[in-house]
């Protein structure tokens, strides 16, 4: 069974609905209500095996909603820009808040929000939103990867002798999911002006074909 896309019918003709309350919608929800959680038991609690538990599980939600969604054809227009929202929201906040209770290091977050706020700019100025580009595989990979290393650096904080070893490949995950993050980034960035260059040109014959009033009244 394939991890990227998992649940994908090859050949089905998907129809994509305008509901919100979905089961991949309501996972995703979910999602958003873990995150205050972790926090609280991170940052407040220190208690860090519940708080790795909570961790992936909601990150998992990740790849359990876009499964269903594909696997049982519960596509929504509100889904496809709430599951990215809350992938990017949450590996923010539960980033900072490792930075900020010295588990990960600073450049962590870093690596995360210059990128996001680079694009996030990007798209208001050309588009004033989303440009409703596809999700390339770098940037999948990219995601996975960061969902994978940030509870390891949680399960290093619980793994005794082991500590260490879990710590170095956590670090090493992070690092080559960060670099996947700035090339995913770059990449996106100049396929959002490439788009709305191509959105520029196919309006401007029409519009150079629309005669000004002043033109009319002169003909």
């Amino acid at each position: 069974m394939r991890l990227i896309g998992a649940g994908t019918q090859d050949g089905f003709d998907y129809t994509v609905t305008d509901r919100f309350w979905t089961i991949p919608n309501i996972i995703t929800v979910v999602r958003f209500l873990l995150v205050p959680v972790f926090v609280y038991l991170t940052a407040f609690a220190a208690d860090y095996w519940p708080a790795t538990i909570v961790l992936i599980v909601l990150f998992s939600t990740d790849w359990i909603d876009g499964y269903i969604a594909r696997r049982f054809n519960m596509i929504s227009t509100v889904g496809m820009w709430l599951d990215p929202l809350a992938d990017r929201l949450s590996l923010l906040i539960v980033s900072a808040t490792l930075v900020l209770t010295g588990i990960a290091p600073m450049w962590l977050v870093w690596a995360i929000l210059i990128p996001d706020v680079v694009l996030a700019l990007n798209s208001w100025l050309l588009f004033r939103g989303s440009p409703d580009l596809p999700v390339t595989v770098i940037g999948k990979v990219r995601t996975a990867l960061l969902m994978i290393a940030v509870p390891f650096l949680m399960v290093a904080l619980v793994a005794g002798p082991h500590q260490l070893t879990v710590t170095l490949v956590a670090t090493l995950l992070l690092a080559v999911a960060c670099i996947l993050h700035w090339v995913a980034s770059i990449d996106y960035f100049f396929k959002a002006r490439a788009k709305h260059r191509a959105q520029a040109m196919a309006a401007a014959p029409s519009a150079a074909s629309t005669p000004s009033p002043t033109q009319g009244e002169q003909s």
